[in-house]
């Protein structure tokens, strides 16, 4: 006990000095060694004991991520390190790297200031590193570069110096033209590339504990030759000994890696919308601990004796117990129970956390991941984008109807937790939905719920996620509300790609000041008249007033709104949700009497004026597809290109990389569903591959019918289509 209570007294000393603190993520490709090199740095700095290799995983705390060896949620550590005479309080996020979970990514890149970039010797940079290193210079983090797996070059490959420098030469390039290509039209951002002369690249094992750069190789004498040496003759330990990875690391991630004070008045404006001459800006720019409280949540987690934890990124002002904050986008405040910050994975509580660290705060029961915490109103940070939506769903019932409110209960708290999961309850059937990023996301919540929660479940087949969206521009429309008194005149069109995207990515929505709303769709396309009468945007669907001066029409536009929303929730195909429309109210005829135009009324009349539209704009269903990459030995190229045709996909290129040939295609999720076991046949379990969410494309006019059948019959819906629909 005594140890540690001295590395919680250290921890506490330090993160009062913000020039010592760094606060840094490890980010790579799946497989690539973050988790192992994680749990040498934390043996190295003294958190968790070193006992020989360091295959303990630490930081996979989970069950399943140990069963699977893959890291699915971030995990935050701390720990202290002394350079130059100087210690540093050294905060660390280790991410997942399957693409399935890339939402925790970019959640860990908004609380760091600098991105360490684990890639493997021997498989080089691979797609899922673009899109790490794009999540942290797209957030202004800083990268430096640690190439693991040196030891493979070495025993399985046989490589000579020479051979070996040109390979690892060659994956700095790669990392370099990825940080170039995408820093170049950045003006705040100088010459962000990595070399071994500067100091930013490392090389090493992260399984046998050692590592070199160039600084460190001038303070020890070792090269590469006596490492080639060293390692062929199985003297690892004495390779560890004479230059353990930890220090070499940690020495990088304290020269290289910005403090908060540097980062802070760099990283504020790529985050935050609100006026830069507020005192609150300044707060935030010069880390001030004694502003206003600023905390950006990254992370919920669940302790079984505190209950829900948010940890995140304290901007400005210090966090303590019992004060109130505003939790953004919620009303009321919400008291602090308790603050704390992360020694090695356990979380210490201490008196008060300050600006520049990371705290893990009890008491914030409205905060989810994303949230802006603050002690006085304020605009929220940006909110973090998903790059993807969900595309697959999965049902899940509870085996015994007893378990079906803690059921209930828990998927709400997985809501919370990861904001790319979407929970639909349905109450009535006790049946529930599901949907996320791809089949391997589903399958590990599910797995959760039984073992975390001691839940039976029964969970389906997984299910495609459709959408449904008109082709073209329509006449006026009439909706009339039961007791034929209220009419409801509306037409529709599709909005351009260019209005979604901004839609999608939250740069317009209704939560903005007007003026900012108008002028970003100005910007994107809309006309002005269209621009200021927008009165509701739901999803990524406008619905704008064109109407004047109509009685009554102010009191009665939260029930229209209603009816909007249930009719856009589930389109009149197949009851999948609508986007990429644009919906004009012209005209409305209503009742004198509040009576007869109530919701009963109302929202009846405008669902049927919406799906009237929509099939008077001819609405079909898009379905989801994803961009498939494929590496595979040229013998296997055929195989390959075969699955993906197979699949009524397409494949766009197909080029050599070193010995392999990489395919590129398109494919949709409705048939990639058991890709995985396909592929490994067709190629002898010879082919990689990656896939990413490609947003939605129109299903071809041949397979409308038949799906939209499938979905209804699924739904439960009547089977046969309204006349008017049937121009597939």
């Amino acid at each position: 006990m005594g140890r540690r209570k001295k590395i919680v007294q250290e921890c506490e000393r330090l993160m009062d000095k913000p020039e010592n603190i760094r606060n840094i993520a490890i980010a790579a490709h799946v497989d690539h060694g973050k988790t192992t090199l994680t749990d040498n740095l934390l043996a190295g700095a003294g958190m968790i004991a070193d006992e020989g290799e360091a295959t303990r995983l630490m930081m996979d705390t989970e069950e399943d991520e140990q069963e699977r060896g893959i890291t699915i949620d971030a995990a935050n550590v701390s720990m202290t390190h002394e350079y130059e005479d100087t210690n540093h309080l050294i905060n660390l996020i280790d991410t997942p790297g399957h693409v399935d979970f890339g939402g925790d990514v970019t959640r860990a890149m908004r609380a760091v200031d600098g991105a360490l970039v684990v890639v493997d010797a021997v498989e080089g940079a691979m797609p899922q590193t673009e899109t790490v290193v794009r999540q942290a210079l797209r957030e202004g983090v800083k990268p430096t570069l640690f190439i693991n797996k040196v030891d493979r070059l070495i025993s399985e490959l046989q490589e000579g110096p020479e051979e070996m420098q040109q390979r690892l030469l060659s994956v700095i390039d790669d990392v370099n033209e990825l940080i170039r290509g995408m820093t170049e039209d950045m003006d705040d951002i100088d010459d962000w590339t990595v070399s071994v002369e500067d100091g930013t690249v490392a090389f090493g094992s992260a399984l046998y504990r050692w590592g070199v750069s160039m600084p460190s190789m001038q303070a020890t004498g070792i090269d590469f030759g006596d490492i080639i040496d060293l390692e062929r003759n199985d003297e690892r330990q004495e390779l560890h000994d004479r230059t353990p990875l930890s220090d070499v690391v940690l020495d990088m991630v304290c020269e290289h890696f910005p403090n908060p004070l540097d980062a802070q008045p760099r990283r504020i404006p790529r985050i935050w919308r609100g006026d830069d001459e507020s005192d609150l800006a300044e707060g935030m720019r010069l880390v001030d601990d004694e502003g206003e409280v600023v905390l950006m949540v990254t992370d919920i987690g669940i302790d079984p004796h505190a209950g829900e934890i948010a940890a995140g990124r304290v901007f400005s002002g210090t966090i303590e117990k019992g004060q109130e904050l505003y939790v953004s986008g919620t009303a009321g405040k919400n008291r602090v129970q308790s603050v704390g910050i992360y020694m090695g994975g356990e979380r210490e509580e201490v008196e008060h956390v300050p600006a520049g660290n990371i705290a893990a705060v009890t008491g914030l029961r409205d905060a989810i991941a994303g949230s802006t915490v603050s002690s006085v109103e304020m605009t929220p940070f940006e909110s973090i984008e998903h790059i993807s939506e969900p595309v697959i769903t999965k049902s899940v019932e509870a085996k015994s109807m007893d378990d079906l409110p803690k059921l209930i209960e828990t998927l709400r708290q997985v809501s919370k937790e990861d904001p790319t999961i979407q929970i639909t309850i349905n109450e009535d059937t006790g049946e529930h939905l599901i949907s996320g990023q791809g089949e391997l996301h589903l399958e590990v919540i599910t797995q959760r719920i039984e073992r975390n929660q001691g839940i039976p479940v029964n969970t389906g087949e997984p299910i495609v996620v459709y959408r449904e969206a008109i082709r073209g521009a329509t006449d006026t429309v009439e909706g009339i509300s039961p007791n034929r008194h209220n009419r409801f005149y509306l037409t529709a069109e599709p909005l351009s790609e260019e209005i979604v995207d901004q839609i999608r990515l939250g740069e317009v929505s209704m939560d903005m000041p007007e003026q900012e709303r108008r002028e970003a769709l100005q910007e994107a396309g809309m006309d002005k008249d269209s621009s200021q009468n927008v009165e509701h945007i739901f999803g990524t669907n406008v619905l704008i007033d064109d109407t004047k001066g109509i009685q009554h029409l102010n009191e009665t536009m939260e029930l229209v709104i209603e009816g909007l929303e249930e009719a856009l929730d589930e389109g009149p195909l197949a009851a999948e949700p609508v986007q990429g429309t644009l919906l004009r109210l012209n005209d409305a005829r209503l009742h004198e009497d509040t009576i007869h135009r109530g919701p009963a009324q109302v929202i009846p009349a405008v669902r049927r004026a919406v799906h009237r539209a929509l099939i008077a704009g001819h609405v079909s269903l898009l379905e989801p597809i994803q961009d498939v990459r494929i590496d595979v030995p040229s013998e296997h190229m055929g195989a390959a290109s075969g699955e993906i045709q197979g699949r009524r996909g397409r494949v766009d290129d197909m080029y050599q990389e070193g010995d392999l040939m990489v395919i590129e295609g398109i494919a949709p999720v409705d048939e990639m569903i058991g890709f995985s076991s396909d592929i490994r046949s067709a190629t002898e379990g010879r082919a990689s591959w990656n896939t990413e969410n490609a947003g939605f494309r129109v299903m071809s006019d041949s397979l409308q019918r038949e799906t939209i059948m499938e979905i209804r019959e699924r739904k439960g819906m009547k089977l046969e289509l309204p006349e008017s629909i049937d121009y597939f």
